[in-house]
């Protein structure tokens, strides 16, 4: 059995190579372990690509790789041409149709990828986390927070916090309710990244009201009361005055809009 021999090479971590590699290499040997893949990543410079070729020949391997700069794909193909080695270029044909289509250059920045990748997952990260922190249910989060939102029930909390979530923030919101202690996390965070939010009382009595329809139930009960709402406020208003922190006022906001103003308070806070 003829021994195959395959050199990775790629100016970032290389596993799209490898993968097509093993992939290819899988349709003349099921078992891959008489297969040897070297990969050889971050490769940057052209003095590494003369050493890998090589090193190539020595081993009589297939080159296989993956580089976004122009000037490093000319280099190798060059180089795999002088020492008699067959190469196989997997980005250049493609980047080069893509840059036909769209009538643009690359960017020709190793990594990009990956780039993207890392803050898609840290996006994912941060809607868990507003999941699992979302209505108080482990005050933990609170400490572990990039925002912490308080308010009485109905004032937006939870879909502000996946909102702020898909900016990629971990938000953690606490429901303040007269009759339960708040948790004293509360107090021992920063109270920059505690934002407070507060409703008018009217409006917040025609948003219980619809709340209570909609869940089949009476709009009379004590929920949606003034006076129970009031009540509310009252203890909200002696909560974040304890916590020092900022209060919007949500009445006429959009999520949206609301958002934007935590986040503009936290690129520029207050001395």
């Amino acid at each position: 059995m003829t021994k195959l021999t395959m050199f990775i090479v790629s100016d970032s971590v290389g596993e799209t190579a490898d993968l097509v590699a093993k992939a290819a290499a899988s349709q003349f040997r099921q078992d891959l372990e008489t297969v040897l893949i070297k990969r050889f990543s971050h490769v940057e410079d052209e003095s590494q690509l003369r050493e890998i070729a090589f090193l190539a020949k020595q081993q009589e391997a297939i080159v296989v790789y993956t580089l976004v700069k122009s000037s490093m794909r000319a280099k190798i193909k060059e180089e795999c041409g002088l020492n008699g080695l067959k190469c196989v270029d997997l980005l250049g044909p493609l980047l080069k149709s893509i840059g036909e289509t769209v009538n643009e250059s690359p960017y020709e920045e190793p990594g990009l990828v990956r780039q993207l990748d890392e803050d898609y997952f840290k996006k994912i990260e941060a809607i868990e986390f507003a999941v699992k922190y979302d209505d108080g249910r482990d005050p933990r989060g609170v400490l572990k927070a990039d925002i912490v939102l308080v308010g009485v029930s109905r004032t937006s909390k939870t879909p502000l916090s996946q909102y702020l979530a898909h900016r990629r923030f971990k938000v953690a919101n606490v429901p303040l309710v007269p009759e339960v202690d708040p948790p004293e996390e509360l107090f021992q965070i920063d109270p920059k990244k505690c934002f407070g939010l507060v409703i008018s009382p009217t409006v917040l009595n025609s948003i219980r009201k619809e709340r209570l329809i909609a869940l089949g139930l009476k709009d009379d009960a004590n929920y949606a009361q003034i006076d129970r709402i009031e009540q509310e406020l009252q203890h909200f208003e002696r909560v974040v005055n304890k916590i020092g922190c900022k209060v919007i006022n949500v009445s006429n906001r959009a999520v949206e809009e609301t958002a934007n103003l935590i986040l503009s308070d936290l690129s520029n806070p207050q001395v």
